[in-house]
């Protein structure tokens, strides 16, 4: 019972701060042991609770850095790809495959393949355009918060991966530093893309939030040490509310959006 105070008193602030300046202290949400959260409410404030500042590998999140590098180009050029679960050495999460995907499909569904395909075409334009060392200092810049020293040193682009998209560790972040990097200004069309493409698939509580729908981004994360287990992430945000979750154990998709759901006291 005091778990559900908790949770519906946690709520009920996030309701009433969308229409009001934040106050210095806010109640804390009910997390489980090992989850982080972090969120802003637009004030330029980052509230953080549980292990938030604890870094793992970031999973799917990945595409959302790709949205900042590429997303204007893809959209601009109404890029299409049929996943089929296999192209080559690689191999989708699906493996059965996502279909024909636009990039608003891709991401919502983390088509592995087609994020993929997408990347190896521009890497193909950077080159022409940039030069290989241009090109590679352009995508250690981006990317250059989630990399820490593990990419080896170069002045040609790294090998194509799926790790570039998610798997593996090569890319890490914690939820509060994944949170403080969408809200700097330059990201903001991290955030467009993220209304546009993600908003749409989840139903919100109308009283507490408002008209504006919340979008999430899920992902779902290898545990280092332990090759049979994942992890889960949520991203996402509402107006210029954000918020970042990560669970030790589950997946984006399933366990990670019902606890996003809980914690914002968001009705099925």
């Amino acid at each position: 019972m005091s778990n559900l105070r908790l949770t519906l008193g946690f709520a009920l602030a996030l309701g009433m701060l969308a229409a009001q300046p934040a106050p210095a202290t806010m109640q804390a949400p009910a997390l489980r042991p090992g989850e982080g959260f972090a969120i802003t409410l637009g004030d330029g404030e980052v509230r953080a609770y549980g292990e938030a500042g604890k870094e793992a590998p970031m999973g799917s999140l990945a595409k959302l850095v790709w949205m900042r590098l590429e997303g204007a180009e893809w959209s601009g050029r109404g890029v299409r790809y049929t996943c089929k679960g296999t192209a080559g050495t690689f191999t989708c999460w699906n493996r059965e495959g996502h279909g024909r995907v636009d990039v608003g499909k891709a991401l919502r569904e983390s088509c592995n393949l087609a994020f993929l395909a997408w990347i190896q075409d521009a890497q193909t334009h950077w080159r022409k355009d940039y030069g290989e060392a241009a090109a590679r200092a352009r995508m250690e810049d981006v990317f250059a918060p989630f990399l820490g020293r593990r990419l080896p040193q170069g002045e040609t682009l790294p090998p194509l991966t799926p790790a570039w998209v998610g798997d593996g560790d090569l890319l890490r972040t914690s939820p509060e530093a994944f949170l403080r990097w969408l809200m700097e200004p330059d990201k903001a069309e991290v955030v467009t893309f993220g209304k546009r493409f993600l908003a749409s698939f989840w139903v919100e509580v109308q009283d507490l939030f408002g008209k504006e729908g919340w979008w999430f981004k899920t992902g779902t994360a290898p545990v280092p040490g332990d090759p049979t287990a994942t992890s889960a992430w949520v991203a996402g945000g509402r107006g210029s509310a954000l918020v970042v979750l990560h669970l030790p154990r589950g997946r984006g998709k399933q366990e990670g959006m019902t606890r996003i759901r809980e914690i914002l006291g968001l009705k099925d």
